[in-house]
């Protein structure tokens, strides 16, 4: 009889082990590992707050918010908490077109014009030739971000911006290399709108955010209701982060204007992982997945990548991802830069696994859990710890400063209309005894002149709350001695003001 027992408790105790491990979390000392670097990334990076989640075998294993949603009001990052995802909104747009193709509405190499007749690139060539892979591939041979003014914060509708996208000069060949275009993203979306009927907007809300339970998700800050938990955006000014309010990214929609959750993003992940299905419900087929992560274009390995991630050895674009091989896995991956919002998507397919991070300022933290999350998971020997690699030197906060203290002397040589056919107009007027500059389609876009005693040269200095740092304004004469050209230089890694070649018409 005791040997009966004592049999039946080691069995009972074999079991009972046996369904502790079976029902461990997956990959429970990763998490921990990747919490504590979020939780000292917040802080090292001067962070206020973001969110993480991550998914696994069609389970979230990880989805939680870590720091403040409002540094004004101290409340507190949820997995609820809607962010802007800014350009994670591609992939949106690509799966749209891959239904599209499913339902034999269009293909991947149709050209533009047979959807968008009216559409013109600076190249007549490029214009007539044109395809909806080339437009979410980034190969239409800008240089990366070109013509981004045209939409950023002004008041030019979606179909105004592709109107002006003619005035954009190309830098490359044509399908030649690759150069990031927002631009081409708000045509796709354009596409979608003109083969369905519905707006983009409209689609990607019925195809996407309803079906997969994503009901706090939008594609529009107008949606915001009051009192929902959203996230502020924020800027660091001298090391103190302030919120800012939300800019509306509405006109450039199909390339960045989603906001959502890390709880819902988990939804859009495990689609992704499935190739189309999720819960019985097929999306779109899975032959579309993998021609959304095909290389459509190669992008160079750089010297600092070489020497810092060994296990990297490609890189490159698909249509709405971009892709990668590192430590042996193929990465799909994809980031979203917002006004005081910066995000991070990455997807293993082969290990059916996925990572998104939200945070909200402006800052490298998500690049860096990036990399500490493939490397945990992955299991990459001799790592960096990425958080300190990407740590941002101390720094006095010198943005939009300048160093001189005189306001400029009012010329009327000087003031008057300028304007840009890629943009628009720019007025440089009086107001007292202030030279002052106006964007007129971008509100945002408001300084003073001040003098730097060079001739017809001025220090920018913008009086908006924004990103943007101070720069210079030069004036140009025609041989006459009269102001025919206004030049304006702010560096930052977003924005070519030199695009807009301005000249004098009043």
């Amino acid at each position: 009889m005791k040997k009966i027992v004592l049999s039946f408790l080691a069995v009972a105790i074999t079991l009972s082990a046996s369904t502790q491990k079976k029902t461990a979390k997956p990959f429970a000392t990763q998490i921990t590992a990747l919490e504590a670097k979020m939780n000292a990334g917040l802080g090292k990076y001067n962070v206020p707050g973001g969110a993480i989640a991550i998914v696994y075998n069609n389970e979230i294993i990880l989805s939680k918010g870590f720091g403040l949603k409002d540094a004004a009001t101290n409340e507190p990052v949820t997995e609820n908490s809607s962010f802007a995802i800014a350009s994670n909104s591609k992939a949106f747009t690509s799966a749209a077109l891959a239904i599209c193709v499913d339902r034999g509405l269009l293909k991947w190499d149709d050209k533009v014009q047979d959807f968008l007749p009216e559409l013109k690139l600076y190249d007549p060539y490029v214009s007539a030739n044109l395809t909806v892979r080339d437009l979410l591939s980034h190969r239409q041979g800008f240089e990366t971000f070109a013509g981004d003014l045209i939409w950023y914060g002004t008041n030019h509708s979606r179909s105004e911006i592709l109107r002006r996208w003619q005035f954009v000069e190309p830098k490359y060949g044509f399908r030649t290399t690759y150069g990031y275009s927002n631009i081409a993203f708000l045509a796709a979306g354009q596409i979608v709108e003109k083969v369905t009927g519905k707006t983009w907007d409209a689609f990607v809300k019925d195809e996407f955010f309803l079906p997969l339970g994503m009901k706090n998700a939008n594609t529009s800050i107008t949606a915001f209701q009051a009192g929902a938990d959203v996230a502020s955006p924020h800027n660091t000014v001298k090391e103190k982060n302030i919120p800012i309010p939300y800019v509306n990214w509405d006109n450039i929609g199909p390339a960045g204007s989603i906001n959502a959750c890390v709880n819902e993003l988990s939804q859009w992940m495990m689609l992704q992982l499935n190739k189309g299905t999720l819960g019985g419900k097929k999306y779109w087929d899975e032959k579309r997945t993998y021609e959304m992560w095909e290389y459509n274009i190669n992008k160079p390995v750089s010297k600092w990548q070489r020497d810092n991630m060994p296990s990297r050895h490609a890189n490159g674009y698909g249509m709405g991802w971009e892709l990668m091989e590192y430590g042996g896995h193929k990465i799909v991956s994809h980031g979203g830069g917002y006004d005081g919002m910066i995000s991070k998507t990455i997807l293993i397919p082969d290990m059916n696994l996925g990572f998104v991070i939200l945070t909200n300022s402006n800052n490298s933290l998500p690049s860096a859990m990036g990399f500490e999350f493939l490397d945990l998971f992955l299991g990459v020997k001799g790592s960096k710890n990425w958080v300190d690699e990407f740590a941002p030197a101390v720094e006095e906060d010198k943005s939009n400063e300048i160093e001189v203290h005189e306001l400029a002397a009012c010329s009327e040589d000087v003031t008057g209309i300028y304007e840009s056919e890629m943009y628009g107009k720019v007025e440089v007027r009086k107001e007292g005894t202030t030279l002052v500059i106006d964007f007129l389609p971008t509100a945002l876009f408001k300084g003073e002149l001040w003098v730097t005693g060079a001739l017809l040269s001025y220090d920018l200095k913008w009086t908006t709350q924004m990103m943007l740092p101070s720069g210079k304004v030069n004036f140009i004469l025609d041989r006459n001695g009269k102001v025919e050209e206004m030049r304006v230089f702010v560096e930052n890694p977003d924005f070519d003001f030199t695009e807009l070649k301005l000249y004098k018409v009043k």
